[in-house]
């Protein structure tokens, strides 16, 4: 356990380090935030920094911090090394600035800074890949807690001929309509404390678990730094596009812009965004463990699918009780990260099309329009046998993809705005990493153009020599902008 001790050590010491150090990069100071001087009683609310936490936490903590690192895992502990210095240097940086950067900008939206600090022409890219997968969270984190409550809860099928199935997707469908509709405090506000309080438990106690029942865990010095996937696959960029929620994962940036318009203080900024990253890294942490120790020992040979790991770790670990509550905690997890994205993504055509949200009518235009794409892409992945699977394929890549815009965003803010000529490079070297996973993986995969390793790693190369230059030319103009602003 020697290597999972080093990445927990790397994972709470580092973020308590790194987290100051982007605390100071910011300058928090007292200046009133967009949630008091904007207050609207809808989406611009001030709330407190736990509650906000919690809602940042729940937002940003799909089935991304225990699918993807229970899939991670087969690369090796490996694993328990690149989580914890991901999470610290990319992912809670990245969550932290751009939450920030919205607070700077009157709790402005992903896309209006995008357009901001990226260009017009950006802005539409930005805006397709943002739509495409602010659907995919959606239709995703219907179906992932439904076929988890159908199968683990009441032990029945999740085929598309099963009513149950379909009433259990109705009742989160309603939910997300109501949370995307309602005033922020009034639903997600006011239920995210039980929410938070059992995924928490959850995590904690599959943590207490694996050092009580001595879960064996592999060293990276006895099986070799990378390991051996099963299937061979290359760790970069697999791993990272696998395990995108438990180090860096663009969604977030979409949710950490939503809370910034209930931010009180600007202070509450690093336990709200770059702290809540680093628990989610430990979330990530934990469920690598418990998956290890379970292949291990051979605990999950009957498991055909990451749904069915949980469940035998679940049950190992806690007992029957104790695994109905951590299990309970992950069908939660996809549906307080669904009903957030599809709230964002109303915001987000709200600001690009200038409709007043503050309207009831309006706010019910838009989400007829936005869940009658998801309800389509739902029953598609139901229908065909491999629906699913291409659904989440592409959710991973374009999950990843955002997160490079949103890394270009925020070297250009540094170098533009705050005058940060070197700092910038906080956010320039992790966006030009995943900017070759994301070129590389799609190069190469059958979902994409199915290119040798060889020339995709190539390609990606040059294409990220290119992302380097494009934000160097960005940083320069926002840099004569914000002087002479």
């Amino acid at each position: 356990m020697i290597t999972f001790f080093i990445g927990m050590t790397l994972l709470i010491l580092g973020g308590a380090a790194y987290g100051k150090i982007c605390e100071r990069v910011i300058g928090p100071d007292d200046r009133p935030t967009p949630a008091v001087r904007l207050e609207d009683g809808v989406d611009y609310v001030p709330m407190k920094k736990w509650k906000n936490g919690l809602i940042q936490l729940l937002n940003i903590a799909g089935t991304g911090p225990i699918f993807g690192p229970i899939q991670g895992i087969l690369f090796g502990p490996i694993a328990f090394l690149t989580i914890p210095i991901g999470c610290v240097l990319g992912g809670a940086f990245h969550d932290y600035m751009s939450g920030m950067i919205s607070v700077r900008q009157d709790g402005a939206q992903m896309p209006s800074l995008i357009q901001k600090y990226l260009g017009k022409y950006t802005y539409v890219v930005y805006n397709i890949f943002i739509c495409v997968l602010l659907v995919l969270v959606g239709a995703v984190f219907i179906y992932t807690p439904g076929d988890l409550f159908v199968t683990q809860i009441l032990k029945t099928d999740s085929s598309i001929t099963n009513p149950v199935l379909w009433i259990v997707y109705g009742i989160i469908f309603i939910y997300y309509i109501i949370a995307t509709l309602f005033p922020v405090d009034k639903i997600i506000g006011r239920i995210y404390q039980i929410f938070g309080a059992i995924l928490l438990l959850s995590a904690v106690g599959v943590s207490v678990g694996i050092f009580a029942k001595g879960y064996p865990l592999d060293e990276l010095w006895d099986i070799g730094v990378f390991g051996v996937h099963p299937q061979g696959l290359h760790f970069i960029p697999i791993f990272f596009v696998t395990v995108a929620c438990g180090i860096v994962s663009g969604f977030h940036s979409t949710q950490s812009t939503l809370v910034a318009r209930t931010i009180e203080h600007e202070k509450d900024g690093r336990m709200v965004y770059y702290n809540m990253m680093i628990l989610e890294g430990f979330i990530a942490m934990v469920w690598a463990a418990a998956a290890m120790g379970a292949m291990k020992l051979g605990l999950a040979d009957a498991a055909t699918s990451a749904t069915e790991m949980v469940g035998i770790v679940a049950g190992d670990l806690l007992g029957v009780v104790g695994g109905m509550i951590a299990i309970t905690g992950i069908i939660v997890l996809p549906i307080t990260s669904g009903d957030t994205a599809l709230r964002s993504m109303r915001l987000i055509i709200a600001d690009a099309l200038h409709i007043d949200q503050s309207k009831r009518k309006n706010r019910l235009l838009i989400a007829l329009a936005i869940f009658v794409l998801v309800a389509a892409l739902l029953l598609f992945s139901k229908m065909d046998a491999d629906g699913f699977q291409i659904l989440w394929r592409y959710f991973a890549w374009a999950n990843q993809v955002i997160a490079v815009f949103a890394f270009a965003m925020i070297a250009v803010y540094m170098r533009g705005e705050m005058q940060k000529k070197k700092l910038y490079l906080m956010a320039l070297l992790p966006g030009i990493f995943y900017m070759f996973v994301v070129t590389s993986f799609i190069l190469n995969a059958e979902i994409g153009f199915h290119l040798p390793w060889t020339a995709s790693y190539i390609l990606a190369g040059l294409l990220s020599v290119l992302y380097v230059f494009g934000i160097l030319c960005a940083g320069k103009k926002e840099g004569i902008r914000g002087k002479t602003s």
